[in-house]
């Protein structure tokens, strides 16, 4: 169910109703019992939640990049090296 933002005409308070898309909508102010009128929303915006979105997109270059340098660690330490490098 939908929270719908509306506005009073007669005293200009703003407030949040959380209400089924079935329901009619609010016609007195909780404040002043003045009219009021449903506000259009600025629509939702995507929300990310659980785990993996960075992991996913990220985790196989830093896995790749720690690799490199214990490579090149290890050809430093004993004095080896490729077999292409003169």
């Amino acid at each position: 169910m939908p929270t719908y933002d509306y506005k009073c005409l007669d005293c200009g308070y703003t407030f949040e109703h959380f209400q089924s898309i079935n329901d009619e909508l609010l016609t007195n102010c909780p404040k002043c019992n003045g009219h009021v009128k449903r506000l259009i929303g600025a629509g939702s915006t995507p929300i990310f939640k659980g785990t993996g979105f960075y992991q996913t997109d990220y985790k196989n270059s830093s896995k790749n990049d720690s690799k490199k340098s214990s490579i090149n660690s290890t050809e430093k330490k004993s004095g080896t090296s490729s077999p292409d490098k003169k």
